[in-house]
């Protein structure tokens, strides 16, 4: 239990239903979705869509999803991937003849087809009770009347306005200047994208004037799709990758998602005693982003499109994580993990429900970069994402730029399982942190005995383009222990990630957590 006399959140609990996501009236529309009749699946789209109106930064109908699925009734997770394709006519090799050596962020060829509004109808269609009409009528009602901006919205949105760009500076800026917190933001543009999907489905986006709107901003930005691309679009389905961390069985999305270097980290860590280290010193932090450069250095040779992903098996190997963790010098900061690894490798919202029955729903839903790509589309403002940029340009590459491909994404959902039984949907938002994000949770709840809310509130670490980034609770002499190490320490302008998670307690008592690193919270009822 928490410490009342310093700040801090205490955790929801409640029996008939809980969400948690990263804005509040995300989190009331679940609650109010599973009191109108509406099951887990149906509260989590109709929050995740409200969210793309709270967080437009994040997330909105131009972007990607993908979910892990615990029908009631059922300990058995599918996972669903609702991830677009790149346009069939984009190469690797024309952007390389441009001079590329990475694909531009701000550009239409970073533009995959986006993929969560044909996963969103397939999912509402397969598991949920109350249609699409129902349950995207309070997202349509916000986009007309307005959501205020919350206060880390409105810091992200004034930090990367800068990515908007031409009509989508029309759409998502006042005058040309980030709204302030408490602002009303409005997309009416969106709220009749809504109805129309809400009455017609999928083909209500991808083909007819919403999907011409999107291609004719694309193709104005030099991009090669097509609208034949846009209504081929569609979903997978299948089983998620498993893997064990003491008496907990952590279930991740497979590829083309990077949740098996979160698999990959936590076997590296089992070779550690993480367990009798200080949860906030420095040898924890010390191990930990050690293994991490060495499970995300795998994740980047080796994490892509499903059909090209063929070294999976070998990143979930046992004796990959040993070999891998002798690599770590337990006093020393590795300068490059790709140089030190290779003799082993030779061959971003988030929103959770559970409801009364028990079905479980974890969900992440993305444009990626903040803003995305900055292109919206003229008439609908449609934002699109920039999740192609997840692409490499490298011959021969497993996840190289090509037709038809997904690309490596870094938003994962997670689920828990202890014994056989369902215990813990939760996510870790953040970008590239995520995988080392799930890690972490899991790691504080079973190494350290922590509580899901305090698994959350616990200070980060992440490793990231050569800097070992640690957030303000850290200690001054945590710090100048890593430096002595070798790390070259900084403190990230924001805090690292946000997550969200629910624990199905067996007595039937809901645990809800919410991040306060983002405005959101848990509700239940």
């Amino acid at each position: 239990m928490r410490d009342f006399h310093l700040p801090g959140r205490s955790p929801a609990l409640a029996t008939n239903g809980m969400c948690a996501t990263s804005h509040p009236l995300g989190s009331l529309v679940a609650i109010q979705t599973l009191q109108a009749g509406g099951n887990a699946m149906d509260a989590a789209i109709a929050g995740a869509v409200v969210l793309g109106l709270c967080e437009p930064q994040m997330t909105g109908l131009g972007g990607d999803c993908f979910a892990l699925v615990s029908p009631a009734g059922s300990d058995e997770v599918i996972s669903v991937n609702g991830s677009g394709e790149a346009p069939a006519a984009a190469t690797a090799e024309a952007l390389r003849e441009q001079g590329h050596k990475d694909i531009p962020l701000q550009s239409a060829a970073a533009v995959t087809l986006p993929g969560a509004v044909d996963a969103f109808c397939a999912m509402s269609d397969r598991w949920g009770q109350i249609g699409l009409e129902k349950l995207l009528a309070p997202a349509i009602h916000y986009a007309e009347a307005g959501v205020p901006v919350a206060p880390r919205v409105a810091m992200d949105w004034a930090d990367d306005a800068g990515n908007l760009q031409g009509k989508a500076r029309e759409w998502f800026l006042d005058d040309g200047v980030a709204p302030k917190v408490g602002t009303l933001h409005r997309h009416k543009g969106v709220a009749e994208v809504l109805r129309r999907i809400a009455a017609q489905g999928r083909d209500a986006f991808y083909t007819g004037e919403v999907a011409e709107d999107m291609h004719a901003a694309l193709t104005a930005a030099g991009g090669v799709h097509t609208l034949e691309d846009f209504a081929n679009v569609s979903h997978l389905t299948g089983t998620p990758l498993s893997g064990n961390y003491h008496n907990k069985e952590l279930l991740e999305h497979p590829p083309n998602g990077q949740g098996a270097a979160a698999i990959l980290l936590l076997n590296m860590l089992k070779h550690f005693d993480i367990a009798g280290m200080d949860p906030f010193g420095a040898e924890r932090a010390h191990i930990e982003t050690e293994c991490a450069k060495l499970a995300y250095d795998a994740r980047n040779r080796f994490v892509a499109d499903p059909d090209h992903a063929a070294k999976i098996a070998h990143m979930l190997a046992p004796e990959t994580a040993e070999r891998l963790a002798a690599l770590v010098d337990p006093n020393r900061a590795m300068p490059c993990a790709t140089v030190i690894s290779e003799a082993v490798h030779r061959d971003t919202v988030y929103i959770t429900v559970v409801d009364r029955n028990r079905m479980a729903v974890s969900l992440i839903y993305s444009i990626f970069h903040s803003f995305g790509s900055g292109i919206a589309s003229d008439k609908f403002g449609i934002l699109m994402h920039n999740r192609g940029a997840g692409f490499t340009l490298q011959p021969g590459h497993p996840n190289e730029l090509h037709g038809g491909k997904r690309p490596m994404h870094t938003i994962i959902p997670g689920m828990l399982r202890a014994n056989g039984r369902l215990v813990m949907p939760f996510g870790v938002m953040g970008g590239q942190y995520q995988s080392h994000g799930h890690a972490r949770f899991l790691s504080n709840i079973t190494d350290f005995g922590m509580d899901p809310q305090s698994a959350i509130d616990a200070p980060r670490c992440f490793y990231e383009a050569g800097d070992t980034r640690l957030e303000r609770g850290y200690s001054d002499a945590t710090r100048q222990a890593l430096v002595e190490k070798g790390h070259h320490v900084v403190t990230p302008g924001t805090a690292i990630g946000g997550a969200q998670a629910i624990q199905i307690h067996e007595s039937g008592v809901l645990e809800g957590a919410s991040d306060p690193r983002k405005d959101g919270c848990a509700l239940g009822y």
